[in-house]
């Protein structure tokens, strides 16, 4: 779909808020229904429908109208909702010519108001070059359901990442300059693709810088997986720049050695057809010469130390599971033993108050109290016998006396001995309120405001039975 912004000076806030209500609403709808297209966008003074029609006529809404009467958004709409969102950021303010088409984005050159030129990918996912991302890609996780456009600005985020890590660690990428939704703004590189150039003054310096860069993501923890003729940019000076990151994965990756073996093998191959370059040892040399020119020709993933960084786990890069996260945290730290000393000491603390508690238990002489002890919900009920029987309960005073007497006042028994005169408080209002409403009034049925119940009849009659 051809993407023409002249459009966008015809279109006024009512219809990119209602282009924003359709957004919205493909969260939990693959079509949107026009209730709820009007629900959201909450038109001052209406005119909804009319809007729609606009919409449509500009190809930025596809109507669907199979199952209900519904909306859906074009890439041409949601191109619409990121270059206004980023126009009015002040990234851009003007947008040029067409300067790349791939299987799954475009690139146009942009401008800003002082006049410098930079680039801006589309992703747009779901082409028939390229539809099986779910295979191909792991945008969705362990999602079952996905929309094209959910899954292009998933590519844009994560290519983002990627290019503003790179950056930060002097690999020769683009300058990352912003993003929204499923568009990349960066900058413009003054070059050409490999796959274009015929001849090279140092091909043999270019090789070795190429095949250095793919050693030196790995060492950092990541493997390109798409690093090819297409993908490497050369000036003509010949300096290198590096660019598509939406599909790069971890060095913990389960087909991380495949990956790399395939992004060197593209390398070797290229430059053995274009530029006639030989990667076969001598005959005459011995066993180890060739070993050694074969492994600084192609280098083997086994060899490879991962010791610059972990720009996998810091980016959460496909194949690097929650478990190799931890062990990268646990060897990281640096006092692990003091980790052990003090899940030791944590112990003894516990053991320490359960001793405790048994003294406390062995103050008191009676063998069901030492009982109470053990299990809280059994002092309720020794408490509610005693004051049935008209003894007094055992109060908390006595007990904190015997403690200090006993203990000299330690700081943990005296705790413990407040938790248990709370509970024996506790038994006490519960059996005071228990005697209480058994003694209520005989006119306890009218508080309730309704008549009298056949039980409170029959005890009225043995009451009135007992005078006589």
């Amino acid at each position: 779909m051809k993407l023409d912004v002249n459009v966008l000076r015809y279109l006024s806030k009512d219809d990119f808020r209602v282009l924003t209500a359709v957004e919205m609403g493909m969260r939990n709808h693959e079509i949107v229904p026009v209730e709820l297209i009007d629900r959201i966008a909450s038109l001052r003074h209406g005119g909804t429908y009319k809007v729609l029609k606009n919409l449509l006529k500009h190809k930025l809404l596809h109507h669907d109208s199979s199952k209900y009467d519904g909306f859906r958004l074009t890439y041409l709409g949601y191109d619409f909702l990121a270059i206004k969102t980023l126009v009015n950021r002040g990234v851009f303010s003007s947008v040029g010519r067409q300067i790349g088409v791939g299987k799954e984005s475009d690139i146009f050159e942009v401008a800003n108001e002082e006049g410098e030129i930079m680039a801006m990918k589309l992703h747009r996912l779901g082409r028939t070059s390229f539809r099986a991302v779910k295979s191909k890609r792991d945008y969705l996780r362990h999602r079952s359901s996905f929309s094209w456009l959910y899954l292009s600005r998933l590519a844009a985020l994560k290519e983002f990442a990627f290019m503003k890590a790179l950056q930060e660690h002097g690999f020769p990428v683009p300058n990352a300059v912003d993003c929204n939704r499923h568009c990349v703004i960066m900058s413009l590189v003054q070059g050409y693709p490999l796959v274009q150039v015929k001849e090279l003054q140092n091909t043999n310096t270019i090789f070795e810088k190429i095949i250095g860069i793919i050693v030196r993501l790995a060492e950092h923890g990541l493997i390109h997986c798409d690093f090819n003729e297409f993908n490497i940019m050369i000036d003509d000076d010949e300096k290198i720049t590096i660019i598509d990151f939406p599909q790069m994965v971890s060095v913990s990756h389960r087909n991380a050695e495949m990956y790399f073996d395939r992004d060197v093998e593209c390398i070797i191959k290229f430059f053995s057809k274009r530029f006639n370059l030989s990667f076969e040892a001598d005959a005459g040399d011995s066993d180890s010469d060739s070993d050694a020119e074969s492994d600084s020709i192609k280098p083997r993933f086994s060899s490879i130390k991962k010791a610059s960084g972990f720009l996998d786990k810091e980016l959460s890069a496909s194949g690097f599971s929650r478990k190799e996260q931890a062990d990268i945290e646990k060897f990281t730290l640096e006092k692990i033993p003091g980790s052990d000393d003090e899940e030791i000491e944590e112990e003894e603390e516990d053991e320490g108050e359960i001793q405790n508690f048994d003294s406390l238990c062995s103050l008191t002489n009676d063998e069901e109290q030492v009982k109470a002890c053990g299990n809280s919900g059994d002092v309720e009920e020794e408490d509610q016998q005693q004051l049935s029987e008209g003894k007094q309960p055992v109060k908390s005073d006595q007990v904190k006396d015997d403690d200090d007497d006993d203990d000299g006042g330690d700081d943990d028994d005296g705790e413990l001995a407040e938790r248990l005169a709370k509970q024996r408080r506790r038994a006490i209002q519960a059996a005071r309120a228990g005697r209480k409403s058994n003694n209520g009034s005989r006119n306890a049925y009218k508080d309730k405001g309704a008549k009298s119940s056949h039980n409170s009849k029959i005890q009225k009659q043995q009451m009135a039975s007992s005078n006589w």
